[in-house]
């Protein structure tokens, strides 16, 4: 016990100077970036999304208004059973009618695929319904992708996180690529395991959307996918720091939030063994010192505190409550108590989402 404690510690001190590491090197966009000059398409997918739509073409208009070219909003209704398509025009938006995906196809990825053929815009910037742009949000995300001579930028959206649920799972986003992704190498890097993208605000040289062949038609998690395309083609992308260009409540409250991470957890890891091997991992390094500081472990001790401090780190920097890094352990057992619902729905076969199902037909 007391070697896996210390190599849990160990490796908790690396996960703690890697985070260090990655602040220093995070990309992170100009507030006071001009408007850009480039033909830019602001591109919505939404199915059902009544209550977000308005809120979010509103904001992304406002981001808009002033610019030297005119840039496009784009809305494209998914099927909704609600009111988004008209809230969406009161709002501004032009909004496309979506084609149903084929059986081969998911929704997502399928109706960013529609709203990309829809333009002729030199660059893509994909955004959630949930999302809201600050004022400078959009042209300092074009100033980003263009200054950085990358192809493409995800800047993660500050996590709104009100519940407990919400405060101990979804810090979880952003820290889980600053404390074990290196920045410095994955923007440049073709290996697919060196990639972390955020799909709520994404902007993409056209050109290299297009070479990459667009958003991956059957992928669960569609912002990994196009990455992956794209760096698969010589191109280069890596997620931002957008804390201070966007905000974004993903999930309200633990029910919510279960149902949604239910759907795609299982994904992210690849294979089920992967999944085991990652999750255990996670457990050794930032659960078992914990435990073993419990009992006056002092190595333990130390290795929980390099966990809390590479999640304090990461929160104040994309402001979540730095507090509650102190809940970390748990936070990482939620995890995986998640992933395991997510397998075992997969495995059911009951993953769906807005009365879709999340795997093609053809998987």
């Amino acid at each position: 016990m007391k070697l896996l404690v210390g190599l849990g510690s160990a490796l908790a001190g690396a996960s703690l100077a890697l985070t260090v590491d990655n602040l220093r090197r995070l990309r992170v966009p100009d507030p006071a970036a001009a408007p850009p000059r480039d033909r830019v398409a602001v591109l919505v997918p939404a199915r059902d999304e009544e209550e977000q739509i308005g809120g979010c073409v509103r904001a992304l208009r406002a981001a808009v208004e002033r610019w030297p070219v005119p840039a496009e909003i784009l809305v494209l209704d998914d099927g909704s059973t609600d009111a988004t398509a008209a809230r969406a025009r009161a709002a501004g938006a032009r909004v496309l009618d979506g084609i149903p995906p084929p059986p081969d196809r998911l929704a997502k990825p399928w109706a960013c695929a529609q709203l990309a053929d829809a333009t002729r815009a030199d660059v893509l910037v994909f955004v959630d319904a949930d999302v809201r742009v600050a004022p400078h949000g959009l042209a300092a995300t074009v100033d980003l992708l263009r200054r950085s001579g990358l192809d493409l930028v995800c800047p993660h959206p500050r996590q709104v996180a009100v519940s407990p649920a919400e405060r101990l799972v979804q810090p979880l986003l952003a820290w889980s690529w600053l404390a074990t992704l290196p920045l410095g190498i994955a923007e440049r890097s073709p290996r697919p395991t060196l990639t972390a993208a955020n799909g709520q605000l994404l902007a993409v040289d056209a050109h290299a959307y297009r070479a990459a062949g667009g958003h991956p038609p059957a992928a669960v998690l569609d912002d990994i996918a196009l990455l992956r395309a794209v760096k698969a083609r010589g191109f280069h992308g890596v997620v931002a720091d957008g804390t201070g260009v966007a905000s974004c409540r993903m999930y309200r409250g633990a029910a919510e939030l279960r149902a949604g991470y239910t759907k795609s957890l299982w994904a992210a890891f690849g294979t089920r063994p992967r999944a085991a091997a990652v999750l255990a991992l996670l457990g050794l390094v930032h659960v078992v010192p914990a435990v073993a500081a419990l009992g006056g472990s002092r190595v333990g001790l130390a290795g929980y505190l390099a966990g809390v401090a590479s999640r304090a780190l990461a929160a104040r920097r994309t402001g979540a409550r730095v507090a509650d890094a102190l809940a970390h352990p748990v936070a990482v057992l939620a995890l995986a108590g998640l992933t395991a619902d997510s397998w075992r729905a997969r495995r059911a076969g009951t993953l769906r989402w807005r009365g879709r199902p999340v795997t093609p037909a053809a998987a």
